[in-house]
């Protein structure tokens, strides 16, 4: 006879939040197999069952002794609080199953703490978040203050588990002084004890007001991000992607010129049209996808309005309709395919006009081998070089660090000295010696002495017209007799295009007297 195991989740505690699927699985069972608190919440449905307690340090027995009984062909319940799939009993079930086992398993999900906590402080986890647990009883500290320091560095909201016991007490102080390296000390956050159990507590408090409290393992914090915010007794965080690069009452439609023309820009002859449309008498908005890129706009363009982050699709159409756009001018770079078609998509949806201005190609007076592709690219130039030049920017730096055959060799990089930029090739493993963060264009002569001094025998570059110094690099490869490998720009089917500052003008909308 083939017994069954259930895995049973019975939530934080209350018996109004357990799923109804636990009491057919309690009444089905012939065991039930659960630390002895669990009990008082499943009474009403185990009377009469064999039930095996067994206390909290010994989960692992649990587990295995509700295994042996499924095989000696009973129905099995192993109980757990919270969901037993997060942090709890259901991996160590699964890890003790055999392969040739035959009974059957059933999963029944519950309410994990981080949805119990959520819960009773509002809606703090509307948006990206993680679980982290402090302990290291199974994990290494190193690995858990690692965590913490990635959850950080992206902002995400998130909610920690097993935060302080009597053996553990400093260790959530060192995870939050790694949040404090990266989050805001105003970040809102949420201390919930026992949750939907005897005792409740529910305190909203600072980032750095956490630092200087108490805690024990009955408590979960809830940390927030940067948009997390309190009305009345709650804290939420909004669901939308809103600029994640500013503070969210950083960027309002009511902060932003009604009516003008936004330029979408992140490149200097971007930013030169910008200043000629402005010159023209209409209000701009200069939008550029990071810190770094407004702060050319505003050494570039002196009095028109910045706007800094990647925005999601969702909050530009918001800010483009609530500012009363009139006309969008996509001056983005010419390898920044997936951003045109978003703005061709957000103009044909709000009803505006929807203009491309594309730098012209230079000519290739210098030999060079063209490709489509930034993986053909790193296979082409592999092929023909070891100390490799890259002159394509940050975004792509994995397609050529991580390719087959790359260990062999070495790849040199020249990028905007952006932090994010450069922090992206570090963590592709670039050396610090081999990374030149400076802002172009450059001369041939500068070329040359570059690659000369670092001995490049292969150079890799778009084809970024004059503006981007195409011309330059061209020359000094062909100059030092070493490959230029081309990659030519994406085709997008833009609805209108102009190649010159003077169409783009005599295409925009005359000012209201």
């Amino acid at each position: 006879m083939s017994g069954k195991l259930y895995l049973v989740s019975v939530g934080p505690g209350s018996h109004e939040l357990i799923p109804p699927m636990v009491k057919t699985a309690l009444q089905a069972s012939d065991v039930i197999v659960a630390y002895e608190l669990y009990l008082t919440w499943i009474r009403p449905w185990i009377a009469g069952k064999d039930i095996r307690t067994l206390p909290l340090t010994q989960e692992r027995d649990r587990a295995q002794l509700a295994i042996a009984e499924a095989r000696a062909g009973r129905t099995v319940a192993l109980v757990s609080s919270g969901d037993i799939g997060v942090y709890a009993m259901a991996a160590l079930a699964f890890e003790d199953m055999a392969d040739d086992d035959s009974y059957e398993v059933q999963l029944i999900p519950g309410i994990t703490s981080a949805n119990a906590c959520a819960s009773l402080l509002g809606s703090p986890l509307s948006h990206d978040f993680a679980t982290l647990s402090l302990s290291d009883l199974l994990c290494p500290w190193d690995w858990i203050e690692t965590r913490a320091r990635h959850i950080a560095q992206a902002d995400l909201a998130a909610v920690f588990y097993n935060v302080q016991s009597r053996q553990r007490q400093e260790g959530v102080y060192r995870i939050l002084d790694i949040m404090l390296e990266h989050k805001r000390p105003g970040t809102l956050c949420g201390i919930v004890r026992n949750a939907y159990r005897d005792g409740q507590s529910v305190e909203i408090a600072t980032l750095a007001e956490l630092r200087t409290r108490q805690f024990d393992m009955l408590t979960t914090l809830v940390i927030g991000n940067r948009f997390t915010r309190r009305k009345r007794d709650w804290i939420f965080t909004p669901r939308g992607y809103g600029n994640w690069d500013d503070t969210p009452d950083t960027v309002t439609a009511d902060s932003l010129p009604d009516g003008a023309v936004w330029v979408f820009s992140g490149t200097s002859d971007g930013n030169a049209l910008a200043r000629e449309i402005a010159g023209r008498g209409h209000a701009v908005v200069v939008s550029s996808a990071s810190d770094y890129g407004a702060e050319l706009v505003a050494q570039d363009c002196p009095g028109l309005t910045p706007l800094a982050g990647r925005l999601g699709i969702e909050r530009r159409r918001e800010l483009l309709a609530r500012s009363r756009a009139r006309f969008i001018v996509d001056a983005t770079h010419p390898y920044a395919a997936d951003m045109s078609q978003q703005l061709i998509a957000l103009a044909a949806g709000q009803n505006l006009p929807y203009l491309r201005y594309e730098r012209p190609d230079a000519c290739d007076s210098h030999p060079a081998r063209h490709c489509a592709s930034m993986a053909e690219a790193a296979a082409l130039a592999m092929a023909h070089g070891r100390r490799i030049f890259l002159a394509t920017g940050s975004k792509d730096l994995a397609d050529f660090v991580q390719a087959d055959g790359t260990g062999q060799h070495a790849w040199f990089v020249r990028l905007a000295p952006d932090p994010l930029h450069l922090q992206r090739a570090l963590d592709l493993g670039i050396p610090r010696s081999r990374l030149c963060a400076m802002q172009g264009p450059f001369s041939q002569q500068a070329n040359e002495t570059l690659w000369r001094d670092w001995g490049i025998d292969c150079v890799v570059t778009k084809q970024s017209g004059t503006a981007g110094g195409y011309p330059a690099k061209a020359a000094a490869a062909a100059a030092l007799g070493i490959p230029l490998i081309v990659v030519d720009r994406p085709q997008v089917d833009y609805p209108a295009m102009a190649t010159d500052f003077g169409a783009v003008l005599a295409a925009l909308p005359e000012i209201a007297a």
